[in-house]
């Protein structure tokens, strides 16, 4: 049993909600963000983003590697750090786009972006 944060753009919520779900059922104790403030439309302020960004890098550190949702290849500024924050405290890194998680697996109702 591992434990997995996940980390990438709250745009993709169903995408997460794949891995998480995937994950766990392979035995994996699975982070994930707190919400999804960009598929869902919340506003946050930058102290706000700031203290989200501290919260995750909790979650690396109490984590063994780090799987990036990662759609089409897309990794933004904010998960750019948090795989150079991985890499820097040794966690293994995996990432969506590879195709770890079967297509058969996709989410009900959601194209598959892979």
């Amino acid at each position: 049993m591992r434990i997995i944060t996940l980390c990438g753009s709250t745009k993709f919520k169903a995408q997460f909600e794949q891995a998480n779900a995937y994950l766990t059922l392979q035995g994996n104790i699975v982070m994930s963000v707190a919400f999804f403030e960009q598929s869902e439309g919340y506003e946050i302020t930058e102290q706000q983003a700031e203290l989200l960004g501290e919260i995750h890098f909790k979650k690396i550190d109490l984590s063994d590697e780090i799987f990036v949702i990662d759609v089409g290849g897309y990794i933004g500024d904010s998960t750019k750090k948090e795989i150079d924050y991985a890499q820097k405290k040794g966690k293994t890194i995996r990432f969506y786009s590879r195709g770890e998680i079967p297509s058969h697996f996709a989410v009900k109702g959601e194209m598959d972006l892979q």
